[in-house]
């Protein structure tokens, strides 16, 4: 790719949550310098994007840490831009209280299969132990609560706002699996495809990184801009969800950050759920 002066555009695609979108808050408003850089910013949900990225369409985008096997060839990991679960994460909710066994052989609604809460979900369960449909997911709340599921798999802000639907939470995924390996469950993470160069690659993460770090040095004014893509949320849960979700994590896997993405994909491997990774890096 051409290293001259001419803009280059670049699609970042990302979902239309209060994370992402405080996230790269500092890019989209221009608060933070984008070199030679022009990003487009698409807006979509985690599904479509994962299975964009199968197509190797957007130069970057958010996927889903469970799709990363199948796009390795294509897009490298950034260092930053994670979506951590640090003892929390999706959860599975249902009409009335529930043993974990009792799932077994119920239909689930899911956001998705490509998504890491469908994984690790596998994981607890076992593969192929209940029935599953996919439902969007700022569907799903509303798809238990009307019974047309047993009980519903729930990422993003409905962590947040399950209750407000008389619905009760049977298992955290993300408490689950940090009590299984002691590690935070890597739900997402941010790619640059490969082809861009290794050189390029490097300085359109550390323009992400920066956006995140504007982002988290202007909190007030980043949620503020985020509240625009909340769902059913006052600032007070917006800005809770955001802490949740941007944070030490965000900026830099670290090692633990990584391990957890190999552990949770070599899991995955091992029971036969996704193809191996390989040897995982991270620009």
């Amino acid at each position: 790719m051409s290293a001259d002066s001419t803009p280059t555009i670049l699609r970042l695609g990302h979902s239309p949550d209060p994370d992402d979108a405080f996230m790269f808050y500092g890019l989209a408003k221009g608060k933070v310098d984008s070199g030679r850089w022009q990003f487009e910013h698409v807006l979509q949900d985690i599904q479509t994007l994962n299975e964009r990225a199968l197509r190797g369409e957007l130069e970057i985008t958010a996927i889903s840490i469970h799709a990363y096997p199948y796009v390795a060839d294509r897009y490298e990991l950034t260092n930053c831009g994670s979506s951590m679960g640090d003892g929390y994460g999706p959860m599975v909710v249902a009409r009335s209280p529930m043993d974990l066994a009792a799932l077994k052989g119920k239909k689930i609604a899911i956001p998705g299969e490509m998504t890491t809460a469908f994984l690790t979900l596998n994981l607890l369960l076992g593969k192929a132990s209940f029935e599953h449909e996919v439902v969007m997911f700022d569907r799903i709340l509303d798809h238990v609560a009307d019974g047309k599921a047993d009980a519903g798999l729930i990422i993003h802000e409905g962590q947040l706002t399950y209750q407000n639907q008389k619905l009760c939470c049977v298992v955290d995924l993300g408490v689950w699996w940090q009590k299984e390996t002691g590690y935070p469950l890597p739900l997402g993470g941010n790619t640059i495809r490969r082809d861009l160069g290794q050189e390029n690659m490097h300085e359109i993460a550390a323009i992400l990184k920066n956006s995140i770090q504007y982002s988290l040095d202007h909190r007030e004014q980043a949620v503020q801009y985020a509240l625009d893509f909340a769902r059913d949320m006052g600032s007070d849960l917006a800005d809770k969800f955001v802490g949740m979700y941007v944070n030490h994590w965000t900026l830099d896997y670290g090692n633990v950050g990584q391990a957890a993405v190999r552990e949770l994909l070599r899991q995955g491997h091992r029971a036969g759920l996704i193809p191996d990774a390989g040897e995982i890096d991270f620009i």
